[in-house]
């Protein structure tokens, strides 16, 4: 029997979970150590350090709440009900997050250590099921790279937006409290995102469902993990990529502020990147249509790699070609998002029909977990440089500082681009194999259904 097809408001309900998630992820990967370091009082060393702790512990969780995931049962599927019950806490400790309490040095530290691993752990707890959701909403790949490609599209959007007006709403809410104006702008966007993520959890539908009759045990999802070539490979480009991303995201508000000397600039700077990249990843579904997946995330690799090292050669005041540059890698970056989670799909499905056995939470906790450690890694990356070059906040840096924060926006960024070019010429889930597993898997849950 054919699934039916998902319909436009399946797909747009789907789609728009990502701009939630955006309202979180891009304030922190853009704002939250620029608030520690020059609005909560926390030193540059001391807040990478945390950051990057955190991140690596967090990272390890991925995979328990993923497993997690895969034995929920409930009227509402497996990964549903987490769209519905999580998105209230995460609003709460977010806004504790971005809380700035009298304490002193240490105290602040504490604080912004557990708050911190709270919110990631939580965050972790609604993402990574909705990210297992786009590998049962549909078998059929192209409808998953239309669910992905939504969502991308949703998230770039729900990212250009928060760069654009959170600094606006801290001025706003806050007037010269910046303080204040953190905590009720995380507020604002915890109060958005519950919303979106109810209306996403209304409009889709778990349809995929394992062969198997009982779920295999987890020591046994990960052997089938550690055995799935494309699955490793995966993990590893999601690392890479977040960590060149994460690079340049935290380092613009640097360079603008203490580089180019135009801290305003970051309001449209980043929203340029990112509705570029919605304009690449709205054009997923057709360049998959010509263009085989793999094939075209080296090309997009290679074309990201040449764009961020150019950046290392614009002069300080040639504000145009900065712009034009980040709207250019933002043409090749979209499209790497929709890709990387329809080929996570893939991988799941190629698990299934290798072993017969399927772990869709396990699967995509691959990249959550590889996001993480990438972006752990990514600032670990910068407190280390800033902390070696002697950066001071709210000063005029010297020069070895000035070129460090210039360095975090074009070559290191651009080497580990290159890198996950390389590491895809060994994927090899292409179109035809992925046609014959499918039909392969479609069959066999055909012959099982048969009395």
């Amino acid at each position: 029997m054919t699934a039916p097809k998902l319909t436009r408001r399946e797909i747009v309900g789907y789609g728009l979970g990502d701009m939630g998630f955006n309202f979180y992820w891009t304030n922190i990967s853009t704002f939250l150590l620029i608030f520690y370091t020059d609005v909560f009082g926390i030193t540059a060393g001391a807040a990478a350090t945390m950051l990057f702790v955190v991140k690596i512990f967090n990272a390890f969780t991925d995979p328990m709440i993923g497993a997690f995931a895969d034995r929920t049962q409930t009227r509402w599927g497996k990964f549903r009900p987490y769209l519905l019950f999580m998105p209230v806490p995460l609003a709460v400790i977010a806004v504790l997050t971005y809380s700035t309490p009298d304490f002193g040095p240490t105290g602040k530290l504490v604080w912004a250590y557990v708050t911190y691993l709270l919110l990631m752990t939580v965050y972790t707890s609604v993402n990574l099921p909705y990210s297992a959701l786009s590998g049962v909403i549909s078998g059929d790949a192209k409808e998953r790279n239309a669910v992905n490609a939504a969502r991308f599209v949703a998230g770039f959007a729900g990212g250009t937006l928060v760069t654009a007006a959170s600094p606006r709403l801290v001025a706003w809410f806050g007037g010269n409290d910046h303080a204040l104006g953190w905590t009720l702008t995380m507020a604002f966007w915890g109060t958005a995102a519950a919303l979106i993520f109810a209306f996403t959890f209304r409009a889709t539908t778990e349809r995929v469902q394992p062969a198997q009759a009982a779920p295999s045990s987890v020591r046994q999802d990960l052997a089938d993990l550690r055995s799935n070539l494309p699955w490793i490979l995966l993990f590893f480009l999601a690392l890479i990529i977040m960590l060149s991303i994460t690079l340049r995201m935290t380092s613009a508000a640097y360079y603008f502020k203490y580089v180019v000397n135009r801290p305003d600039l970051l309001a449209t700077f980043m929203p340029a990147y990112l509705l570029a990249a919605a304009a690449g990843t709205a054009c997923t579904p057709l360049l998959t249509r010509f263009i085989d997946k793999r094939k075209l995330l080296i090309a997009l690799m290679l074309a990201s790699t040449g764009l961020s090292t150019a950046f290392l050669f614009v002069p300080s005041n040639q504000i145009a070609l900065m712009y034009a540059l980040q709207i250019a890698l933002g043409l090749c970056l979209g499209p790497k998002s929709p890709l990387s989670f329809a080929m996570l799909a893939d991988s799941a499905d190629y698990n299934e029909w290798r072993n017969g056995r399927r772990a869709t939470g396990m699967t995509f906790a691959a990249s959550s977990f590889a996001q993480k450690l990438g972006t752990a890694v990514a600032v670990g990356v910068i407190g280390t440089l800033f902390s070696a070059l002697g950066y001071v906040p709210n000063v005029a840096q010297s020069t070895e500082s000035q070129a460090g924060i210039v360095w975090l926006m074009s070559v290191i960024p651009a080497g580990f681009t290159l890198l996950a070019a390389a590491l895809m010429l060994f994927y090899t889930l292409d179109n035809p194999t992925m046609a014959r597993i499918q039909a392969d898997l479609a069959a066999r849950k055909s012959s099982a259904s048969l009395p």
